[in-house]
């Protein structure tokens, strides 16, 4: 399979909604291979800075090569959940971003195990030093361990049928590759022609349990509001319920403030609201998903810092 050019998805829109100032500092902490770092690096001045933040190596690698030549572009390795370990005490963000989910250029590679369209070893782990690899926790899972992450994430109704068939077959052979489990999930799951392919929600609920995704996802956005200079904007994309749903809930507590109830009589300032929406989710445009059709379940919320004592608009 050849890999796909990489497009950045909503880079437009990641642009206008940042409100990026020339002398700013700004963090994209999932750079991929750096398209949206690029686009932000166009509207800063010499005194402006990003820093550039992704879990898997290959990605920072690519990313600190491309801008090698930049000294306004830092670059780090790490997994959200370590994010406060590469900010310098006392400095704030005048945006971040954060661009959740599995990469082009994960998906494209065969060696990393993502795709179920390609042959390749059953890895799935955004960063490769993580254990365990999909193969080896599907190797000692129990069933309804199996079953209940299908489920879970990726609201597989066959979850019973395709965890009992894993077990099953690794008693006689060890799944070691992304095409022995397709052919298993094919075997198993009834396939008609309007169906997704047999193998998406699967694949999908174990990438995002072995990467522990929406625990990372959780873990980090009190960590990046609380980063955030007063004014500055928090950019998420999620590509799927599971991961806007977290986004969605995190900013309506932080915009609702202090979790008070109802029958006081104080005014919304008085809750010390964290956030402030700014304008309504947005989605890829027609043009964008004719030609990337992997913006198409994109959806970008934005929100923006209050001082503290601030009115929610």
């Amino acid at each position: 399979m050849v890999a796909q050019p990489h497009h950045p998805v909503l880079l437009e829109e990641v642009v206008e909604a940042m409100n990026i100032r020339e002398d700013g500092y700004y963090l994209d902490a999932t750079a991929g291979r750096g398209g949206h770092v690029a686009a932000i690096l166009e509207k800063l001045g010499s005194d402006g800075r990003i820093l550039a933040l992704d879990r898997d190596p290959q990605a920072i690698a690519a990313v600190a090569k491309r801008f090698t030549r930049d000294l306004r572009v830092q670059t780090s390795q790490v997994n959200f959940s370590s994010l406060s370990s590469v900010f310098q005490q006392g400095e704030c963000f005048n945006g971040i971003l954060f661009d959740f989910g599995v990469s082009s250029p994960q998906l494209d590679e065969a060696s990393r195990g993502f795709s179920f369209m390609q042959d390749g070893p059953l890895d799935m782990r955004m960063n490769p030093a993580d254990h365990p690899s999909a193969a080896e926790w599907l190797a000692t899972a129990e069933q309804h361990e199996i079953r209940d992450v299908l489920r879970r994430y990726g609201e597989e109704k066959h979850a019973h049928r395709i965890a009992w068939a894993i077990v099953d077959a690794r008693n006689d052979n060890v799944l070691e590759t992304t095409a022995q489990l397709v052919a298993l999930i094919k075997k198993v799951v009834p396939a008609r022609p309007q169906d997704k392919h047999p193998a998406t929600r699967s694949f999908q609920a174990i990438r995002i349990h072995i990467n522990k995704e929406l625990e990372e996802i959780a873990a980090v956005l009190p960590v990046a509001m609380d980063a955030l200079c007063v004014g500055g904007r928090l950019l998420a994309i999620s590509f799927h319920s599971l991961e806007d749903r977290i986004v969605k809930r995190f900013f309506r507590d932080q915009v609702r403030g202090d979790n008070l109830p109802k029958e006081i009589p104080i005014r919304d300032a008085e809750r010390n609201p964290g956030l402030r929406l700014v304008g309504k989710p947005i989605r890829a445009s027609v043009a964008e998903i004719e030609g990337n059709p992997r913006a198409r379940s994109a959806i970008m919320r934005v929100a923006e810092r209050l001082a503290p004592g601030k009115k929610v608009a």
